[in-house]
Parts: C-alpha cells; structure tokens; sequence
C-alpha cells in the first residue's frame, strides 16, 4: 500500500485504530486495522481464515470501506454497536412512554448509534391531556428534551450522538416544526425532515386546502401552497427541514408487506422502520478504476463484481457479531438482515475517466456502475441464502410481486425465486464523510469534489497552531503522472462549477439503482433566487428521488467552507480554510460528516499546586440548600487566566451523584486547553422538562443552564470570554 496522506492517517488515528484503556496503540499500522476488521467478520464462517484473508484483500488500499462504527468497534472487545444506524421505535402518547423511550435513545447513542424519530405521534399543543386536566405541550417541548439528552452523551469512538426528527406534513404543529431552528441555539443535535406525502405533493399543484389533523380530528386548513412555502423559506434561509417523499419510499421498500417505515436515520439514506437498523460500507470507486485519465480509463466490471460480492458477505458477518443497544433492535436486524452497500469516491471515478459531474456522460457511467453494484449485491446475497438461508421474514410471493424489484434483471429474479435473498435490503449511498478522508481523502459519497486543494489547520499540544495543505485523491494522482504544470482536464469541477440541476441529476441517476436512499446536499448558489430554489424540489420530486436536502449560504447558516476564488486549473494553489470550530447549526452532519472541524492534539495541563479562583453561590428555588460552584484558573506563559477545573458542592444529596459527574467531565474538558468555551453554550442549552424558573428577572430553563451561566459569568470576569456583544468577543473565545 502506498503511504497515505497525512491527513488519512491523523484520521485514522483519532477515529478508527485501536488503542488499549492507558492510550497504547494496538493497531500498529493501517493494515493492523484491517487485519483486525477482517478476523472478526469471518469469526462466523466455517472457514475463518481463508474468508479473512479475502476481507483484508478487500479492504487492502481502501477498496471497500465497511461503516466507521465496524472499523473501529470490530474486534476490539468492546460493547459497542456496529451499526451506524437506527430508527426508534413509535412513541406512544403518554408520559410513561415517552420517557421509556428517551431512556432507549440514550441507551443507542451511548453506543455509537444515530438514531431517528417520528414525532407525529405525539398530540399537537393545546390539545387537552384527559384525567389530569391540563393542555398537552407539544411534540416540540419533548424534542427539546431529546435535544438536551444527546448533548450529554458522547457517543462511542468520541463522536457526539447525531439525531434525525421527522414530522408528517398533516400535523397540526407542523408549521411551528418548520420553524423550530429558526431559534438561535435551539434542537441543535437534530437534523429536521418534513414527511411529505404524495397527496400533499398533489394538492401543492392543483393549488388545493390541505387539513392539519390528529387522531381523526382536524384541526386547522391550510392552503397546501402555503405550507409548501412555509417549508421552502426555512430551508432556503437555513437549510432546514428537509423534505422525505415517505409515500414513494414505503412503495419502492421491498419489504411494503410487513413494515412501515416513517423516520430515517440522521443523515436520510436509510429510511427505517421502528427499531430498524442498517449496517453501512461503501465501495470506493476511485480505487477501482483502470488506466487512469487515459482513453483507455474504466471500471473493470470483473472486479467490481467479486468486491461487491465479498463487501455483502463482510456485513452480513457483521450482523451475527455486532451487539445491539436494545434487544427490540436485535430482533429487527436479524429478521430482515438489512444492509446499506454504497459508495465512495464516485466524482473522482468520474474525473479519472474524463466525465464531468451531471453531464451525460457521467450520467450514463453512473448509471452504468450503480447497476453492476445493484446486480452484483443482489446475486450475492442469493448465494448467500442456498448457504445460510433467506432472512426469516422473506415471502417469494410477496417479494417478487413489489414494485421495488420489478426492474432487476430476469435471471436475478429466477436466481430470488429458486434460493430466497439472504438480505431483505441491500444498497444505500451513505455521506462517508470522515471514511473518505481516511481512504486518502477520495471524493465523498456521490457529493462532488468540494475543492481540490485546501488548507487544513492542526492545533498541537502546546497550544500552537499550524497549516497542512489537503488535497484531493484525483487531483494529486493527475499531478503525479502529469506533473505540476500540466493544465487540468475538463472533467475537474468542483462544487463551485456546478448547477443545482447537476447535482440533481446525478442524484436521480443514482437513486435507481439504490433499494433504500441516498444521502445527498444539492449546493445552491446564495444569489439563487427563492423561486428556482422552490423548483429544485419540486424537480426532486418529479425525477423520481426519496427526498431532497439543500445547502445555500446565508446569513443564518454562514457557508460549510470558504473556498477561493480559483478555479484550481492553474498553479493548484486553491486554498481555502475550515473554521477553528464550526458550530454544529452551521452545517448538518450530512453536510460535512465530522471532517470539518479542526484536529485538535492536546495533553491535559499540568497542575500547579495552587490555582487562584473564586466561589459562587446559587439558590436554586427548588432545592433547599444553595450550591456552591467553585472555578479555579490556570495562567498562562502570557499571563492570562483560563478555567482549569471545577467543584459544585451543597447539603442536599439528591444532586450529588451527577454534579460529581458533571465536575469531573467539564474538568477534564477544561485540563485540555483549546477553545472550551462551547461548554458553556452546551448546559445553558438544557431544558428541564418539568420546567425552569425565573432568577434575577430571566428564565433559566433548567439547573444545568443556571451553572453555565455561573461558569460564563466566571469566563468574562477573567478575561477568558468578552462581554456578550462587543467587537473582542469572538476573538476572546478562542483564547
């Protein structure tokens, strides 16, 4: 293998190599992960070391990469999850459900799961609550709840959990749904869908009434067009919500007969039914390409097939050695042995044979591949089923008669008949955002190439920052056998070149072949004007697509990255820099993954034996005794004080046990430098359910928030944070 970029390998490093509980490396080198990976996929065959062998094969060079939950929880020993995805099951409309379930949710993202909901569920606000008198919250007041629960919980492999709500466009809270992230700070640890149906798709056209109703009572009429609207200037202000097309998504499942589906995962590739999971892996096509940038350039179809085939064997393994957060979602997966094979590296497969992304050309290569790995995935987990057996909930009827399948190739179909199918669902395009990097920064999912070169900046241990240029795989294999002056080729467009209509059709070309869904951003220019951004969906709709997500850059959202202004077919000194911390409302994870944000490298902060500090008192109405918080500091080589750890202390023992846990996590937190005052946003962000109170003249929403204002206050009055408003405010927070 070719040594990787250094980025590939600080990714690798932080993300997916094992290390033992004092922080040694036990994956030496890449292949180490690989080898380790590929042993425990084959722990179920009967011949395990030869399947090993042909793992690691497969994954050798990053030819296939299984989801980043496999690579980094496989055989490590640890209880984690191999699935990236989850939906949750249906929340029942009762105090005692709901809470059962946020339990649940907590349990799934302490694993490593993203997860997704339906919130149509649940009663509208103002709806009376029989038996105890008083009128319903609203589906919003518990999402708030959610919200503040995944903010605490670091999901495994230190990722923060990720969340998808979703909300049928007949709710009648679904106007308020739309407008929930209008409001800055608020459901930050969500991405938001609207459940549009073809009936509303239907109504929106004919200029129709559309009811907003619950349980069989409606509750308000709206003009169709109106509501479409509503969504449309959300989305088009800060790229949220976006629109699932769930009526053509439950038509085109090839398991219609026993599951309905109305939630998808956080990034909307893997529509879901309750306590449905999915195994992700995504074959990278820039490696499978042969006589690169010559006329001579393809997709050896041989190949791809016996790396398609063994891809669909490794995360069916998967399945039989992966735990499961909840037994419910153990049940799901082994009865349906559902997957997600996809693909990465796509845009530059597409460059490395001369086509330009949503021309025709890559159109019809697109088309092309998606059906050979359709085709290939589909054939092998028939193979599978004569060898182990069908899933258990598969009917031949029932199956072959769904529309879903109805256009696979003939001979697949006999091949379906004659053996079963091993996986009831097999293909879905996932973001890959942090595994492309890791495959030598290839091209995300199907997105375009964002840039082909850019600054990346690292902060080291001792605080001090540097620049490392990041450059993309297919435009760095062209400078290496073409050399540094050689003007690129057409094919090389980047995000920056294209149309919205090009990313649509590249998005429909793939969706054909996709049993599941895709995850797909449609990059809009911030001069596009509201109504041919409205058209953009509704084209989605028209081509034949499961949904539709956009970004345009605005003052709401600010831009995922800055590029320059070059068009990088020059001197290739294109640069453009990612922000020291993005904030998470300024870009979905489906947008950039977790590959946005800075590297950050710190050791903890040596401890002096005495640290100056200050104590603060506060009087919570509901506790009897007052709190103490205490904030000691450290300074500096510059003289200047920043947190280094905090003490909560008080008499009443009901809040000892979480508020030693809290002490520890934001110490811990404080001990490793850097910008920490996100800590602050994150516990004044925390909604009590049972609600807040009113202190000093302002709402507190919750204890925790009241703590993060007491840790704020200590922040300003040493310098470490400005005042809320003034010009040295941002830059005083990166101290």
């Amino acid at each position: 293998m070719a040594k990787a970029a250094s980025i590939s390998q600080q990714i690798w490093d932080m993300k997916y190599r094992l290390k033992g509980a004092d922080g040694e490396p036990v994956d030496k080198t890449v292949s180490d992960t690989w080898r380790r990976v590929a042993r425990a996929l084959a722990e179920p065959e009967r011949e395990p070391a030869a399947w090993e062998q042909r793992f690691f094969e497969a994954m050798e060079d990053f030819r296939f990469l299984p989801g980043g939950r496999i690579f980094s929880g496989a055989g490590s020993g640890r209880k984690v999850t191999l699935f990236n995805c989850f939906v949750m099951g249906d929340i029942p409309d009762d105090m005692t459900g709901i809470f059962e379930h946020l339990k649940e949710a907590a349990l799934t993202l302490q694993q490593g799961g993203g997860i997704g909901y339906d919130f149509s569920t649940l009663r509208p606000k103002g709806a009376p609550v029989h038996g105890v008198g008083a009128d319903a919250s609203g589906p919003l007041s518990f999402m708030d709840v959610w919200d503040g629960m995944c903010r605490t919980i670091m999901s495994a492999g230190s990722r923060r959990g990720a969340m998808m709500a979703v909300m049928r466009c007949d709710h009648p809270d679904i106007e308020a749904f739309i407008e929930a992230k209008r409001e800055p700070g608020r459901l930050r640890m969500f991405n938001l869908s609207v459940l549009v149906s073809d009936a509303f798709m239907q109504a929106v056209k004919e200029d129709a009434a559309w009811e907003l109703h619950f349980d069989g009572v409606t509750r308000k009429s709206i003009a169709a067009r109106d509501l479409w609207d509503k969504i449309m200037r959300a989305t088009y202000a800060c790229a949220e919500p976006g629109v699932v097309f769930i009526d053509r998504i439950n038509r085109l499942n090839p398991l219609y007969y026993c599951e309905d589906i109305h939630a998808t995962n956080p990034c909307g590739e893997q529509p879901l039914p309750a306590y449905g999971t999915c195994l992700l892996g995504s074959v990278n096509l820039a490696q499978m390409v042969c006589d690169p940038f010559t006329d001579d350039a393809r997709v050896d179809p041989d190949a791809l097939e016996h790396l398609v085939g063994t891809a669909v064997r490794m995360l069916d393994n998967a399945i039989e050695v992966s735990r499961f957060p909840l037994p419910q979602q153990e049940d799901e997966a082994r009865s349906k042995r559902r997957m997600g094979l996809g693909v990465t590296g796509l845009a530059d497969a597409l460059i490395m044979c001369g086509a330009r992304y949503g021309g025709r050309e890559a159109v019809r290569m697109t088309e092309a591949w998606m059906k050979a790995i359709q085709r290939a995935a589909y054939m092998a987990s028939t193979g599978l089923a004569a060898e182990k057996g069908a899933f258990p909930l598969f009917d031949a009827g029932k199956y072959l008669a769904g529309e879903a399948v109805a256009g696979l190739d003939e001979d697949v179909r006999q091949a379906i008949a004659a053996h079963g199918i091993r996986n009831a669902l097999l293909t879905s395009v996932a973001p890959t955002g942090t595994i492309s990097l890791f495959a030598d920064n290839v091209s995300s999912g199907l997105e375009p190439v964002f840039s082909f070169t850019y600054t990346r900046r690292l902060q080291a241990a001792d605080g001090s920052r540097r620049e490392e240029e990041v450059s993309d795989y297919a435009y760095r294999l062209f400078r290496r056998l073409n050399g540094e002056s050689t003007p690129l080729p057409d094919a090389f467009v980047d995000a920056q070149d294209l149309s919205p209509n090009d990313h649509l059709v590249m998005q429909a070309a793939v969706q054909k072949y996709v049993d599941s869904s895709i995850s797909k951003t449609i990059n809009c220019p911030e001069s596009i004007s509201f109504e041919d951004f409205k058209d953009i969906y509704m084209q989605a709709f028209d081509l034949g697509c499961k949904g539709c997500t956009t970004f345009r850059p605005n003052e709401i959202t600010g831009s995922v990255l800055e590029a320059g202004t070059d068009s990088g077919k020059g001197d290739g000194t294109e640069q453009h820099e990612l922000p020291l911390e993005m904030p998470a409302a300024k870009a979905r994870p489906k947008d950039i993954g977790d590959s946005g944000s800075v590297v950050h490298m710190f050791q903890p902060l040596d401890r002096p034996e005495a640290l100056p500090g200050a104590t603060y008192k506060v009087q919570w109405p509901e506790s009897e005794h007052a709190i103490y918080i205490t904030l000691n500091d450290l300074i500096d080589d510059n003289r200047r004080r920043r947190p280094y750890e905090v003490f909560i202390n008080s008499k009443n023992m009901e809040h000892y046990a979480w508020t030693v846990a809290l002490t520890r996590i934001i110490s811990a937190v404080f001990r490793r430098g850097g910008d920490v005052a996100f800590v602050v946003d994150e516990l004044k962000s925390v909604f009590d359910p049972r609600g807040g109170h009113w202190m000093g003249g302002r709402y507190i929403p919750s204890l925790l928030a009241a703590i993060g204002e007491v840790i704020e206050r200590h922040m300003i009055a040493i310098g470490f944070l400005a005042q809320p408003g003034t010009p040295a405010e941002a830059e005083a927070a990166k101290r």
